[in-house]
């Protein structure tokens, strides 16, 4: 049983509204919540600071960082895992689905090889131990241009903790590669390949795309419904795109391109997520729909850190000032990927729920990270 924790004289962000306000969290839950600004004997005194849900993460390559800090360099994969959760919990985010690609080249000289359930077992072993700060689910990210997807999946099932199955397509001339010029820009700089390694890549990858798309798309999303996980797209880019996302049931859209896609998404009711990176720099690194853009268009439903995990508590404060609706900014990395994955457990401050909660400072249009709880137990 954790302890009793009171945190008073804190801005509550509450599901529709900021108020002032006390928040009483025991036995892992919210077990009371007051407004107005007492500080009840024993509380601790948030001197206006504002109090909200933990955030969620749907889509990081953060531990891809750990596990290869440099090009080349393989690092301990439970250093890389307790470093990942550590980083991820000094910026409030209490729950995250961890993005690990299924779909390999293995016959390629230069081919991505297989990993994701080595990884998975690894991951699933530190939750067991309890040396995990933060609470850990899998996202499969599914690479439909691959050999190896349909039998990397049937390695999964229900007990695996498995969240969100993504369907990636990065066939060149597809979705995020449609112009072959930001992927040359992209391969070029990633793997250091000649012009002629590049265009024999091209030549090998758009035939293997359109020899398995049917195929390997198929699979992902029957092991999306055999693993109970919530069907992801990714990178749609038309209107045609996003019907066919619709046709497999997706209910988050990943990073659409454009706003053509994004609006056609809302329709759907498929929740748009953009990256939080996106927000803070201004616009797309790769010459994509920019986040703001979509907020605006009023489609912008969830937000992700991506690759920037302290980018998603400040995204969240910018849109919060964007809208002039903080609760609803704070929604886009609580509420709103709860609802999308089906964790009816958390994500809003209320009584009853899970105590993730975190305590934050306003600094210009960021935020200073002052407290971080985990199911009642302070980790940061």
């Amino acid at each position: 049983m954790t302890e009793t924790v009171i945190l008073a004289n804190a801005q509550l962000v509450l599901p529709d509204r900021v108020t002032p306000g006390t928040l009483v969290i025991e036995g892992g839950v919210i077990r009371q919540i007051d407004e107005g600004g007492a500080v009840p004997a024993g509380a601790i005194d948030c001197d206006g600071d504002l109090v909200m849900p933990g955030l969620i993460e749907l889509h990081t390559d953060n531990l891809e960082r750990h596990l290869t800090p440099r090009p080349g360099v393989s690092w301990p994969h439970g250093q890389a895992i307790l470093a990942h959760d550590a980083e991820l919990a000094s910026t409030g985010i209490t729950t995250v689905f961890d993005a690990l690609r299924v779909g390999s080249l293995v016959t390629r000289a230069k081919g991505a090889g297989e990993y994701a359930r080595q990884m998975a077992d690894e991951i699933l072993e530190a939750h067991k131990a309890g040396v995990l700060r933060i609470s850990h689910r899998i996202h499969l990210r599914a690479e439909v241009c691959s050999e190896t997807l349909t039998r990397e999946l049937e390695k999964f099932g229900p007990e695996d903790r498995v969240g969100i199955v993504s369907l990636m397509d990065h066939t060149p001339g597809q979705r995020q590669f449609a112009d072959l010029g930001q992927l040359r820009t992209y391969m070029r700089g990633k793997h250091g390949l000649t012009e002629e390694e590049f265009l024999a890549h091209v030549e090998a990858q758009t035939a293997l795309g359109n020899r398995v798309r049917a195929t390997h798309e198929a699979a992902a999303v029957a092991a999306a419904r055999h693993y109970g996980a919530t069907l992801a797209s990714h990178d749609d880019t038309t209107a045609e795109h996003v019907a066919a996302s619709a046709a497999h049931g997706a209910k988050i859209a990943e990073f659409p391109t454009t706003l053509e896609a994004a609006t056609a998404c809302a329709k759907a009711g498929i929740a748009v997520m953009m990256g939080a990176p996106n927000l803070v720099r201004g616009g797309s690194h790769s010459g994509n729909v920019a986040a703001a853009d979509l907020a605006r268009a009023g489609v912008l439903e969830v937000l992700s850190s991506d690759y920037v995990p302290s980018s998603l508590l400040n995204a969240a404060l910018m849109l919060g000032d964007l809208w002039d609706d903080m609760a609803r900014g704070i929604a886009t990395v609580t509420a709103a990927p709860a609802r999308a994955t089906g964790l009816a457990d958390r994500g809003m401050l209320a009584e009853g729920l899970r105590a993730d909660v975190i305590r934050v400072r306003r600094f210009g249009n960021a935020g200073s990270l002052r407290g971080t709880w985990v199911a009642g137990k302070r980790v940061g």
